[in-house]
């Protein structure tokens, strides 16, 4: 059997205190013929000291020189531009690459002779894949935590009480998005004894929210319009005049409630307005808004700004909340190791590993592959830059 290098390094982007790999799975990934690196500090964000890496069997190696002796670089977010110059040609790259949004970086990789594999292009539709679904992981935390977030910020009780004082009524939760962070939001309010109501665009949805003991919320702005759920298991991107015509029919909902949660996000895409400055405005003061959509490119609610919080002038408190599974590291972390784990595991050929472009699940997430870019998506985008770059010159 043969064997293998696996470099971990620490994750460089401002704010990720995530790590690709944690102990617990180093043990796992060791009777494979697994060897692992470690770049020292690569845990310590998600409280993961460097002696239990070395006490499951890891090395710690400084960065450049695991860059150089790895074959397989596991990853949170893609590689900084110093980390990209310096993979070796041959190596594989495993993490959330983003290459949707940042296809460029795919040429590079391209160019450096690197195999990137991207997590997140993998399609939930595939049942096999679903160990291997860092997605569905990482959403899962990021619903549980946005549910804290605002209950933090919300200056009321969650539940009903019933004390010497007085009787407290619970708060009116609503959550735009029943994907996997949606309903974990949902499940969560819940629990804290909310009274909630959830909403999405897809039909099949509404049994799932009803199922966890909440309303779902009924609206007309749908009634003739079919298939809104996309091949890949996520909500369609919606056209402008749906997407008006979800805003005005959300408009009420979102100003009787006390805290509103939206989780609309778009792989690769623009997220949907939800909630517009106009919905905002009608909020009663003391109400919160968490925005897990919120980005540099726009978020699910109109005045959220990513990472940051404001009060609007009527008080209503808007969160943006686009990166909470690095709030939960440690989680998230544990998580993103079994997904990783999974996948490394898939691609071990005799303890070597092989990338086969006719198994679906490698199709579907390999990005970069004997010197060129490979996945159709990315391919596309690149030539639609190139074209966009043509025709301004």
């Amino acid at each position: 059997m043969g064997s293998v290098t696996v470099g971990v390094l620490r994750e460089r982007a401002v704010g990720e205190r995530r790590v690709a790999l944690v102990p617990e799975a180093v043990g796992r990934l060791a009777p494979g013929g697994v060897r692992v690196l470690v770049e020292p500090g690569a845990g310590a964000g998600a409280w993961f000291a460097d002696a239990e890496y070395v006490a499951a069997g890891a090395e710690l190696v400084p960065a450049g020189e695991l860059v150089q002796r790895a074959q397989v670089l596991l990853c949170v977010g893609p590689p900084d531009a110093r980390t990209t110059t310096a993979l070796r040609p041959g190596s594989l790259l495993i993490g959330l690459l983003d290459v949707l949004r940042t296809p460029v970086a795919a040429g590079v990789w391209a160019e450096t002779g690197v195999t990137a594999l991207s997590l997140d292009l993998l399609p939930r539709t595939l049942s096999r894949a679903q160990p291997m679904d860092a997605l569905t992981s990482q959403a899962n935390i990021a619903g549980y935590k946005s549910v804290l977030v605002a209950a933090d910020a919300f200056r009321r009780f969650f539940p009903m009480l019933t004390t010497a004082a007085g009787t407290s009524k619970p708060a009116t939760v609503l959550v735009l998005g029943a994907g996997v962070a949606g309903l974990q939001a949902i499940a969560t309010a819940r629990r804290m004894g909310a009274v909630v109501t959830g909403y999405d665009v897809r039909p099949e949805s509404r049994e799932e929210v009803l199922s966890l003991g909440a309303r779902f919320l009924e609206t007309r702005a749908f009634a003739t319009t079919p298939g809104r759920t996309g091949a890949d298991g996520y909500a369609r991107p919606l056209a402008e005049a749906e997407q008006l015509a979800q805003q005005r029919a959300l408009e009420e909902a979102v100003a009787r409630a006390d805290v509103v949660i939206t989780t609309a996000r778009v792989p690769g895409g623009r997220s949907p307005v939800l909630v517009t400055a106009r919905a905002l405005e009608r909020m009663r003061p003391g109400s919160v808004v968490v925005d897990l959509a919120a980005s540099e490119s726009g978020g699910n609610v109109e005045r959220s700004e990513p990472d940051a919080t404001v009060v609007t002038a009527q008080g209503v408190t808007v969160i943006g909340a686009g990166r909470l599974p690095s709030a939960m590291a440690t989680a998230a972390s544990t998580a993103y190791a079994r997904n990783t784990g999974a996948l490394l595991t898939h691609l071990l050929r005799d303890g070597i590993p092989t990338v086969d472009l006719a198994d679906e699940i490698q199709a579907a997430v390999t990005v970069t592959h004997s010197g060129s870019v490979v996945h159709p998506a990315v391919v596309a985008l690149l030539d639609d830059g190139r074209a966009r770059l043509g025709g301004n010159r």
